[in-house]
């Protein structure tokens, strides 16, 4: 996610928040939301977010998003948000559902919609709420006139869905992730959990098949993917193999950004200083647009 954001700043005003408000939908620890906000927000400064050419901010920072979503909600019939994958996901991983599971797509469609965004980077399983989130506009729109931008899916084809440890989408909320601040042992013992099938050592394999060649593949230059995908095709090369060229190329891509996440951590007020100034940027913007918004419907 991080790099295809971070590409975009060389052509785009760029608006990136951390979803905490989002978070609640599951999150009942406030210590630890605090702490992955803040991780968060290291995290995108540490690889490579430039704060001079965007915002980076809270999203509770900016709280006109909350008025938007419910001025949003008056617009939105259930029907839309009864297709809504996020309430099928929290049933398939057997959490509660609630109001504000139900209602998620909806605040999504005001954080794209309050910065008057043309463009709107995600990854395939997402398109869903950008779609929703235009639907939604257009309604507004026919009501009030040429109120709200109508924004479009920037998707990276080739990664739309990174895959986790067991070859479903990686996320926090399946337990197949593999955090970026993990290192040495620890980073090789994750990586070393990686689901593949039972093809013997001694035989070829398919390196478009394994979940393993599918993570390398991110991290690894096209002739490093090719001398790989060569030796998973000559045989005599197990998952393990695979699996510790995995570590090694991901261990080195991560050197850099790890060292300056350090840094980062080492300098709270930096991080501090780069989320007032983004929450800045973001509240002009943000209020420019809720007062169009509030003309039109009349508050």
């Amino acid at each position: 996610m991080i790099e295809p954001a971070v590409a975009l700043q060389e052509r785009s005003e760029t608006f990136y928040f951390i979803a905490s408000y989002h978070a609640l939908t599951t999150m009942r620890d406030p210590k630890r939301l605090r702490e992955l906000q803040r991780e968060a927000a290291t995290v995108f400064l540490a690889f490579g977010f430039d704060p001079g050419r965007g915002a980076l901010f809270l999203q509770q920072d900016v709280p006109e998003v909350t008025e938007l979503a419910w001025i949003l909600a008056c617009h939105t019939g259930l029907g839309l948000m009864d297709r809504g994958h996020a309430v099928k996901a929290a049933q398939d991983g057997g959490q509660a559902i609630t109001l504000g599971t139900y209602n998620y797509p909806v605040l999504m469609a005001a954080d794209i919609l309050l910065y008057d965004s043309d463009l709107v980077p995600v990854g395939q399983d997402q398109k869903q709420h950008v779609e929703m989130a235009r639907l939604i506009a257009r309604s507004v729109n026919h009501t009030y006139g040429e109120v709200l931008r109508i924004p479009e899916a920037v998707i990276q084809e080739e990664v739309a869905v990174v895959p986790g440890l067991d070859g479903r989408k990686m996320s926090k909320s399946y337990g197949n992730d593999v955090s970026v601040l993990l290192s040495g042992k620890k980073l090789r013992k994750r990586l070393m959990q990686v689901v593949t099938d039972s093809t013997p050592m001694e035989d070829p394999k398919d390196p478009q098949t394994c979940n393993v060649f599918a993570l390398y593949k991110l991290f690894a230059d096209a002739d490093q993917q090719r001398a790989l995908a060569a030796r998973y095709r000559a045989g005599n090369f197990g998952y393990g193999h695979a699996k510790q060229a995995l570590y090694e190329v991901v261990g080195a891509s991560l050197a850099a950004p790890q060292a300056r996440y350090a840094e980062l951590v080492a300098d709270p007020a930096q991080v501090d200083r780069v989320l007032e100034r983004g929450a800045d940027q973001a509240r002009t913007v943000a209020r420019a647009t809720m007062a169009r918004v509030r003309d039109a419907v009349g508050l």
